[in-house]
């Protein structure tokens, strides 16, 4: 049986959560933004477009499209749609890191949790390991929230009509 306060600690746990996933998604996007060269470098690295029609693409409308889902989250709108999106989001890309960390590991002889380069999320050179558990725990607060946690401090927490309204 839940009382209240234990009901507010959801709650509040669930904003943190999902200010958490804003405040990372929107300075991702926006590092981007600041490099766009060097984001379409760096997913070159990972060999999953050839075209660059579609590398462009990607480099373009990422950074923005990351940037959204954070003011989406951090405004309380739309909350458990941006939550899915980010979770598609970040399951492939985790594991494409993980197969480019692979990779590298293979290539240098390195152990791998002592890879470290540059994904493209915005924060530099990272050891691999790091930057696993990084995106795990992201994956884990996404799940969470599209559970339904947090209800009752988002703005529209879904975009469809509740079937009480």
């Amino acid at each position: 049986m839940s009382t209240p306060r234990s009901g507010l600690k959801l709650d509040v746990s669930a904003i943190l959560a999902r200010w958490i996933l804003a405040v990372v998604f929107i300075y991702m996007g926006a590092t981007k933004l600041l490099a766009p060269h060097k984001f379409l470098e760096l997913i070159q690295q990972y060999h999953l477009a050839n075209t660059p029609f579609l590398l462009n693409s990607i480099a373009a409308t990422l950074p923005w499209f990351e940037i959204f889902c954070g003011l989406l989250l951090l405004s309380g709108v739309g909350v458990r749609g941006t939550a899915l999106v980010l979770v598609a989001m970040l399951v492939p890309f985790t594991l494409a890191v993980a197969n480019r960390a692979l990779q590298i590991a293979s290539a240098k002889q390195l152990a791998f949790c002592a890879v470290k380069f540059d994904c493209g999320c915005g924060s530099g050179e990272v050891l691999i390991c790091h930057k696993l558990v990084e995106n795990s725990i992201l994956i884990l607060l996404a799940c969470w929230l599209l559970l339904g946690h947090g209800r009752q401090l988002a703005a529209r927490f879904s975009l469809l009509p509740s079937p009480n309204a």
